[in-house]
């Protein structure tokens, strides 16, 4: 039996995080994981909540976050980014599940995406894989 995982998805760039969610989901399927939930929220800065909402769940044994934090012209993002990462690290702590990260960035400029898209989100899996 696989073991069942979630995705969380920033929606601020929806469609490249779309493509990021089409991998990471061949990416499960290849590593003998059932993506059971898939959540889309607003933003990076959403994906915190959302994951401990996931990981706290008994059915679920991973989750996946996918997402861009682009580079702006003041220091938010990188604010922003530091504490979103610091959470999910905590949270992976606290539930002892693991969470792969798949958010490019933060600092990310549009250039930047479409060489990290399928890269990011299959190591999201992948790292998912590693640590159950």
């Amino acid at each position: 039996m696989s073991e069942q995982i979630a995705i969380v998805c920033g929606s601020f760039h929806q469609t490249e995080v779309g493509r990021m969610l089409e991998v990471a989901k061949s990416t499960a399927a290849e590593n003998n994981l059932e993506v059971t939930e898939v959540l889309w929220v607003p933003g990076c800065m959403e994906i915190p909540l959302a994951i401990d909402r996931v990981l706290s769940r008994e059915d679920i044994s991973a989750a996946s976050c996918l997402g861009i934090i682009e580079k702006g012209e003041t220091q938010h993002g990188l604010a922003m980014g530091q504490a979103v990462l610091k959470t999910i690290i905590e949270l992976q702590l606290v539930h002892d599940k693991p969470v792969g990260l798949g958010i490019i960035g933060p600092g990310a400029e549009a250039h930047h995406f479409e060489a990290r898209l399928e890269k990011h989100a299959a190591a999201s899996i992948t790292a998912i894989r590693a640590m159950l």
